[in-house]
């Protein structure tokens, strides 16, 4: 088929009314037109060119984007005036409201439906009655005609005068509707808003209404502010990457997650935009997925959020935690987009400036109210003052001879010539016609006390409105400040800010597949066809694995269900990003005939899926012994090498703890030139790294080794932490990075049975302050109370220090009375966290403080390590059993140096000594006493 037939087709194809030019083009009219350039294309022409662009600016302008001056989408603002039409202080039907709102609306009763509910949920300018649904659960509202609805008190006062509105016809021309409703207040910052247009959207998140508040007043007196989001249903935000609510920016939402016990954990606040339900349907997903492992899941939530986690047996409650923020909605990432409607076009602009304008706005507006009222003062004061000059004066008599209206306009007009210079302003027409339609029971009833007293009144209103356009910003924070006492009393912030670590899931996902490898054919996997090779190790779906070679090349890659490197694998298992404990002791031979190199490195980022060498590279490099050693051991070798002449040392040991630890790309060290005949594990060696600096991030109230935080001390073998909170409540626990500590922690360091807690709290039972001393005992895991657990009792100061003051300042009847220090220390012994104490004072305080710790030398008793000796009994070797002499810490007479053992020995403790150095050390004595030396 020819071209020419093809644009024969196309024409036959074009809709009823287009018509042809003759040759090979078109004219389809409206529909379009064929080109000569590209037959298969038209061109659009006619309505069609500029339809989808008034389409897309009226979605923009009239449906989905607020405005920045009332923070309102056109929707919204007709519900609100429509209910403004409506209300007599009583409940409306929502379907009436919905249909009132249909004379301005010109959509669907659905659309007002679903948004009038949408500004109820936000509880802020509806007063709402009846099943408004659950933002919680996502359980939707009731039937417009079952539930009903008013505008709340706040509405009232800060959204609506129509004096100073600005006032446009609907869409049918048979009513008036707001352009923008007079709002004083941040309200699209305080509800937030969210609106999807045509190639446009709009997403500003909810903010704390005290706290739009106080930056409103901070900017209106020049100074700075910072304003976050404050979510409805609670939950913990990390704001870093807020961007002032721009494009670009995220936040991220997490649930907040507490310990009930160690195999429970109950989820009290969700993150913004999820429900309970939709978290409650992702954590079944994870576990059926194998990302978590929990027994059962309950969802309690009624008014407030309790989502119950049973964790299973086998599992720690802590890394089920992070596990879920991982996998789960329990952690969801916001991302704002800031736009709104200014000067009749979209703007992005940050939260931050929208503030401003807002609050530039409420000053304007104010200012408008003002002068508005001045013009009511000055015409209530003129108006006031020319009733009284015409009753006094009885200028109404004028009009008794006057035949008609005029004859009696001009007569009063006449009248009150002489009495202009009093007024503010000429006398108008329709001041004399006022005048004139006086009644005369007013005129005769007239008090002229009470109307000295009303100009007086009038005339101090206009002196303070003045004052007050004078003062602009002191009255616009002044009102600002009243709008916060009157409806900010239950705005607190709801949700908590705080910065999150970074949780790695292939750190907490739950090991939920098998490893398998084929060495000699060089696959591996997790498969089902594996599973009849060699077993390695449990591992996940999302783990990394490093597979070694004989020849010593490696690679890191994502773990899948069959894969394949090369043949004769040597080592293979689960890569840890960034691990620097890890230490691979390698013994290889580089080349076929080449040395054998000897190293110890760590392998720590690398690029997934590319190749690698663990030797230097060497074709028919030989891996002789490779061990993979997570905390850094060091073994002991046992080398055995080929006979050959001259070679005296056949059997050679290699400890690798002399060797250095360096980078994966470094040869080594030369071991040999000699063949090796075998090698054999002499002793398992020890970890060479030591132990881990572990700090505290009071910030986001995790452990890390990364240096954040509070440096907690080195920790190793099975040091634990003690963690205390403000409940008067302590446990003890392993120093795992991975723990999650309670909401009110106050203190968390590395836990020494020895060291001694002083504690002040108050006895709600007694109403008296108590000090107690106590040695922390090791809990594993389990709340200890070392506060009276009675209602009304609460911890006022912990202190550790080993002579610490309290400092009590004396109030209530005993105001002025010195305060007291106490040497607590002397005041009260160590006892068990179980004890009571001892009371500090019967008198009324105001309160009490630890003050700085008293510098002094320990009792004998309290000497480290020494039993008391009270009978003055000698101390004893625990090997012999014998008295330990003592000995002295100066250095011999020949200069060695040597430190004899300390006198505080344990009882249990071994005791060595150099016979020889000491019969040496006696013999230069007496040597120097012959000489008569001291």
């Amino acid at each position: 088929m020819n071209e020419e037939q093809n644009i024969n087709n196309r024409r036959d194809d074009l809709p009823a009314g287009a018509e042809t030019d003759g040759g090979n083009n078109a004219r389809a009219g409206k529909y379009g037109r064929l080109t000569d350039d590209k037959p298969d294309r038209r061109k659009l022409t006619g309505m069609y060119q500029d339809w989808f662009l008034d389409y897309a600016s009226y979605v923009i302008l009239e449906r989905a984007v607020p405005h920045v001056e009332d923070g309102l989408k056109p929707v919204q603002r007709r519900i609100l005036h429509a209910m403004k039409k409506l209300d007599d202080g009583r409940y409306n039907k929502v379907a009436n409201i919905i249909g009132s709102t249909m004379q301005y609306h010109p959509h669907g009763d659905a659309s007002i439906g679903d948004a009038l509910v949408q500004l109820g949920q936000k509880d802020l300018l509806i007063d709402c009655q009846g099943n408004w649904g659950n933002v919680l659960t996502g359980d939707g509202a009731a039937a417009p005609r079952y539930i009903e609805a008013r505008l709340s008190k706040f509405a009232l006062d800060v959204v609506f005068n129509p004096k100073v509105t600005e006032w446009m016809l609907s869409y049918d021309g048979r009513n008036q509707e707001p352009v923008t409703l007079p709002v004083k207040f941040p309200l699209l910052l305080a509800q937030g808003v969210e609106g999807i247009a045509v190639g446009l959207a709009s997403k500003i998140l909810p903010h704390n209404f005290n706290e739009l508040i106080d930056a409103s007043i901070a900017y209106l007196r020049g100074g700075d502010f910072e304003i976050y989001p404050d979510f409805p249903t609670g939950g913990l935000a990390d704001v870093s990457r807020y961007n002032d609510g721009l494009r670009g920016g995220a936040v991220k939402v997490r649930a907040r997650i507490n310990k009930i016990d160690k195999r429970t954990l109950a989820i009290t606040e969700i993150p913004f935009g999820t429900t309970t339900e939709s978290i409650k349907d992702s954590i079944i997903r994870a576990n059926d997925k194998g990302k978590i492992k929990i027994k059962k899941v309950d969802d309690n939530t009624s008014d407030k959020v309790e989502i119950v986690i049973h964790v299973s047996n086998d599992e720690s409650s802590d890394r089920t935690i992070d596990a879920l923020y991982a996998f789960t909605d329990c952690e969801v990432s916001i991302s704002p987009n800031a736009c709104v409607i200014m000067d009749e076009k979209p703007h992005f602009m940050g939260v931050r400036e929208i503030l401003r304008r807002c609050a530039d706005h409420t000053k304007e507006l104010l200012k408008r109210e003002l002068e508005i009222r001045m013009e009511e003062l000055e015409q209530d004061w003129h108006m006031s003052s020319l009733e009284k000059i015409f009753i006094e004066n009885r200028i109404y008599q004028l009009m008794e001879e006057c035949t008609s209206r005029e004859a009696a306009y001009a007569a009063v007009g006449k009248g009150l010539e002489p009495f202009a210079r009093l007024l503010r302003r000429e006398i108008t027409l329709d001041d004399i016609v006022k005048l004139t339609e006086l009644r005369m029971i007013r005129i005769s009833r007239y008090d002229a006390f009470k109307a000295d007293e009303h100009i007086r009144n009038v005339e101090d209103e206009i002196k303070q409105v003045k004052h007050d356009l004078a003062h602009l910003i002191d009255y616009a924070v002044a009102y600002f400040t009243r709008i916060r006492d009157k409806y900010g009393k239950n705005c607190e912030r709801k949700t908590e800010l705080r910065s999150f670590d970074s949780i790695e899931a292939t750190k907490v996902v739950v090991a939920n597949a098998k490893l398998y490898v084929n060495r000699e054919e060089g696959f591996f996997g997790i498969g089902a066809a594996m599973r009849k090779d060699e077993f390695v190790c449990d591992c996940s779906d999302i783990d990394d694995v490093i597979v070694i070679t004989k020849e010593g090349k490696y690679i890191i890659t994502k773990v899948s269900d069959k894969a394949f490197f090369a043949k004769n694998i040597y080592y293979i298992g689960i890569f840890k990003r960034n691990d620097e404990r890890t230490i691979y002791n390698v013994l290889y031979r580089d080349g076929r005939n080449g040395p054998v190199m000897m190293k110890r490195c760590a392998i720590k980022g690398i690029t997934r899926d590319r190749e690698y060498d663990i030797t230097k590279g060497t074709p028919k490099s030989d891996i002789l012994y490779m061990s993979v050693n997570p905390n850094g051991e060091a073994e002991i070798l046992k080398v055995y090498f080929k006979p050959r002449p001259r070679l005296k040392k056949l059997i050679v040991d290699l400890n690798f703890s002399e060797l250095a630890i360096k980078g994966r790309q470094s040869q080594g060290n030369l071991f040999s030139r000699y063949a090796i005949h075998k090698i054999v594990l002499k002793e398992r060696g020890a970890s060479t790294l030591g132990g881990v600096d572990v700090w505290y991030d009071d910030e986001i109230r995790r452990l890390n080794t990364d240096g954040r935080g509070e440096l907690l001390g080195e920790f190793v073998g099975d040091d634990k932490l003690i963690v205390m909170t403000g409940k008067g409540l302590y446990y003890t626990a392993n120093y795992d990075l991975g723990l999650h500590f309670p909401e009110d922690t106050i203190r968390v360091e590395k836990y020494d049975s020895d060291r001694i807690y002083s504690v002040v709290y108050f006895d709600g039972e007694q109403n008296y302050y108590y000090v107690k001393r106590f040695n922390a005992e090791s809990s594993d895991n389990k709340m200890q109370n070392f506060v009276e657990d009675t209602a009304g009792s609460y911890m006022v100061a912990i202190n550790s220090d080993t002579y610490p003051q309290l400092q009590v300042v004396y109030g209530g009847h005993n105001a002025g009375r010195p305060d007291d220090t106490i040497d607590v220390d002397e005041f009260i012994g160590v006892k068990s966290h179980r004890a009571k104490g001892k009371r500090v004072t019967t008198l009324d305080v105001d309160k009490i403080v630890f003050a700085e710790p008293l510098d002094k030398e320990p009792r004998p008793e309290e000497t480290p390590g020494r039993p008391d000796d009270e009978n003055g009994a000698e101390e004893t070797s625990g090997k012999t059993g014998k008295t330990a002499p003592e000995r002295s810490s100066a250095p011999d007479a020949g200069g060695a140096g040597k430190t004899a053992p300390p006198k505080n020995y344990v009882a249990g403790d071994t005791v060595e000594f150099d016979i020889a150095a000491e019969e040496e050390q006696q013999q230069n004595t007496k040597q120097m006493n012959l000489f008569g030396e001291e």
